[in-house]
């Protein structure tokens, strides 16, 4: 088994090696672009989630109205109902 010293100066020399890659390589110009990438899908999902939260909400609300008019439904056909059987 590896000291703590060890594993910790391995990782160390992994990333010198990986950072000297990305400087000399053009790595950074490629990390740059990389993260402009990422900050535009987030962009993009963060609308579809607003517009999908806002679709949901509108459908809730239909679906309120709904539930409403049929609770009116149902009273005026009870009220008939009784009316009726009288």
């Amino acid at each position: 088994m590896k000291s703590y010293e060890e594993l910790a100066r391995d990782q160390a020399q992994r990333e010198d090696s990986l950072l000297s890659k990305l400087v000399t390589e053009g790595g950074m110009e490629e990390l740059a672009d990389f993260e402009a990438g990422l900050s535009g899908r987030q962009t993009e999902i963060l609308f579809k989630i607003t517009t999908e939260m806002e679709d949901t909400q509108q459908a809730l609300n239909q679906v309120e109205e709904l539930a409403q008019r049929l609770r009116r439904h149902l009273d005026r056909l009870k009220k008939l109902h009784r009316t009726l059987s009288k």
